[in-house]
C-alpha cells in the first residue's frame, strides 16, 4: 500500500486526509493518506530521513522552513521560496509549489480589469504564492503585516480607503479565523469595500469565515480557499504518480 500525508503543526483543521482518503476508495487506489503533526523542523527534517511515505504535502508553519533540508526545488517552489508538495525522486525528497497551481485556477473566472492591484494579508509561504500568481498576471502586491519590513509593506491599521480604492482584490493568508479560532477576525476597515472588490480567504474552514461574512455584509465578492485547495492538491496526486 502506497502511503501520503500531509505535514504541519496543527492539523485538526485539515480536509486533506478525507479528500485523499475518499478519492482512494472512490477510485479503488490502494493507498492511505495520514495527518501528521511536528513541533518542529528539526523533528520534520529526521523523519524524511527513515520514512516509507511515498509522498507528502506541507502546510504552516513549514513550508518555508522546510527547504533547507530538501535535496532539490522545482524552479516554480524556488520562484516562490515556499514549498507544499515533496515527491521522492530517485532516493532524494524534491519541493514543489501546487499551490500557485490551485490559487490561479480558483481566481480565474472572478477577476476582471478592474483587478489591477492586490492587497495581501500576511507574509509568509501562502502569500509567497498568491504573489507569484499575480505578478504572472500583471497584478500588481501591496502587502500588508503585523511587522512590515520594506517600503511595500503595510501595518493593519495603515489599511484606509485610498488604499482599497486602489486595491480591488484583498487576499488573506494568515491562518486568523480558521477553525478551531473561528470567532478571531482581522482587524480591517470593511466600510470601504465595495461590489468591485474581490476578497479572498484561503482558509477553507469554516467556509465561511467572520472575515468574508463582513466582506460580503460590504458588497464585496467572496471566495473560500476549498477551490484552492482541490486544484493543489490534485496537482500533488498528479506529481506523485509522475515520480513513481
Amino acid at each position: 500500500m502506497r502511503k501520503y500525508a500531509l505535514i504541519g503543526k496543527s492539523l485538526n483543521h485539515s480536509f486533506s486526509a478525507n479528500f485523499f482518503n475518499e478519492k482512494f476508495k472512490r477510485e479503488e487506489i490502494i493507498a492511505k493518506y495520514d495527518l501528521l503533526e511536528f513541533n518542529s523542523i528539526e523533528a520534520v527534517a529526521e523523519f524524511l530521513k527513515t520514512t516509507d511515505i511515498s509522498g507528502f504535502n506541507v502546510t504552516i508553519p513549514f513550508k518555508e522552513s522546510i527547504i533547507p533540508f530538501l535535496s532539490s526545488l522545482s524552479q516554480e517552489a524556488r520562484n516562490v521560496g515556499a514549498v507544499n508538495t515533496l515527491v521522492k525522486e530517485n532516493g532524494n525528497w524534491v519541493g514543489y509549489n501546487t499551490d500557485t497551481f490551485g490559487f490561479k485556477q480558483s481566481i480565474k473566472p472572478f477577476l476582471t480589469n478592474l483587478h489591477e492591484r492586490a492587497l495581501i494579508l500576511g507574509t509568509g509561504g501562502s502569500s509567497k504564492a498568491v504573489t507569484s500568481v499575480f505578478n504572472s498576471l500583471g497584478i500588481n502586491c501591496v502587502f500588508v503585516s503585523r511587522t512590515p519590513n520594506s517600503e511595500n509593506q503595510f501595518l493593519y491599521s495603515d489599511v484606509n480607503s485610498h488604499m482599497l480604492n486602489a486595491c480591488k482584490v484583498i487576499v488573506n493568508c494568515t491562518p486568523v479565523g480558521m477553525f478551531p479560532n473561528v470567532n478571531e477576525q482581522i482587524a480591517f476597515p470593511f466600510e470601504f469595500l465595495t461590489n468591485e472588490h474581490l476578497v479572498i480567504d484561503l482558509i477553507y474552514n469554516p467556509s465561511k469565515t467572520n472575515f468574508l461574512t463582513s466582506s460580503e455584509n460590504n458588497g464585496a465578492t467572496i471566495l473560500n480557499g476549498e477551490s484552492m485547495l482541490k486544484a493543489q492538491a490534485l496537482k500533488s496526486w498528479e506529481l506523485w504518480n509522475f515520480a513513481l
